[in-house]
């Protein structure tokens, strides 16, 4: 029996601002990398220890993430990791895990965005951007 299971839920804080491109078929694609923090105690002291994820974003989802996340964001994101694969000009190949996301809760954040304008709004606590 194969079990097939692709599933993944992260929550942490934005390590930079979103990035947005409208591909040429008109579809809507957003990146950003998502830090995660595992705190641990060794040898008597606590230690935190940071993970830095790569989170694609595609539709209505990416313009929502572009529209109200910034660096330093709370966020929780559910999707499937998937494995870029490619040979870098010296032919060596070369690979790389994202996160593709099927959705992105909005946190409330308890410290001032000063990268956010008094003409964006602002989404309701616990908002989730699903894509339609």
């Amino acid at each position: 029996m194969s079990i097939e299971i692709n599933s993944i839920i992260l929550g942490g804080n934005l390590a930079n601002d979103v990035t947005l491109k409208t591909l040429s078929a008109g579809q809507n694609v957003c990146t950003f990398t998502l830090a995660t923090n595992r705190t641990f105690v060794k040898n008597n002291d606590k230690v935190v220890e940071t993970s830095f994820i790569d989170v694609e974003v595609w539709g209505v989802i990416a313009q929502n993430c572009n529209q109200y996340l910034r660096k330093g964001s709370p966020a929780v994101v559910v999707g499937r990791v998937k494995q870029d694969r490619w040979e870098n000009d010296k032919g060596e190949k070369r690979s790389k895990l994202k996160v593709v996301a099927s959705s992105v809760q909005f946190l409330p954040s308890n410290r001032q965005d000063k990268a956010r304008t008094d003409t964006k709004k602002t989404p309701e606590d616990n908002q989730t951007a699903w894509d339609e």
